[in-house]
């Protein structure tokens, strides 16, 4: 039986390598840490369907690697994304440092429009920490993200960080911020027609009839 959904939305994975994005792609599509994981080649890919706001939202997340030879590679799968999550881990201040540069390529290469949730990842570690919660905090607010602390290990946060940015994209969708009929939104309606005529409504317009 095929999968029932609302919407449809493109996510990115995206940060430095080693900083546990395929760890929190495993934990929220499986349920379970992925204990030998490698640093990714080119892109991985996942697909989830999560209740989002009183609808059901088909999330296809695309995993990217962060070393610098597969940029070239990674950078095509940015067009038309419509939410991200922007990993570093919190043990390593390099990777912190790096954020604001892949903040530019989602924004640039995806959409301005791009919905982005920051996350600091291995919260577990708190130990060997080297970025605090508040200057994390604090590079989200200057540049307009939500932001989370997570642990791919356990778990904590994790499905939180998609819906969340799934929430926010939905809100826009119903605010009429965001049209999912502009050709590269990152966002398609599901075969639930009924959200179709009900998101016209929230926005004031009438659906399009396509030919």
């Amino acid at each position: 039986m095929s999968e029932s959904y609302d919407y449809l939305f493109k996510f990115l994975v995206i940060g430095s390598a080693g900083t546990g994005k395929s760890c929190l792609l495993h934990q929220f599509i499986e349920s379970k840490f992925k204990e030998d994981s490698s640093h990714t080649i080119g892109v991985e890919f996942g697909s989830k369907v999560v209740p989002v706001s009183g609808k059901q939202v088909k999330l296809q997340i695309w995993d990217t690697a962060g070393q610098e030879r597969f940029k070239s590679v990674t950078r095509s799968y940015y067009r038309g994304a419509a939410g991200a999550l922007l990993v570093y881990d919190v043990t390593r201040r390099d990777s912190f440092n790096a954020l604001a540069n892949w903040l530019a390529d989602a924004r640039s290469l995806a959409s301005p429009n791009i919905v982005v949730l920051l996350v600091g990842n291995k919260s577990d570690l708190e130990s060997q920490r080297e970025v605090t919660f508040l200057e994390a905090s604090r590079f989200a607010q200057e540049n307009e993200l939500m932001f989370l602390e997570t642990s791919a290990k356990s778990g904590q946060n994790v499905v939180e960080a998609f819906s969340k940015c799934a929430k926010a994209i939905v809100t826009k969708i119903e605010s009429g911020e965001l049209d999912p009929d502009r050709i590269g939104s990152g966002i398609q309606y599901g075969n639930l027609k009924p959200t179709r005529n009900s998101a016209s409504a929230a926005t004031g317009r009438s659906c399009p009839c396509k030919v």
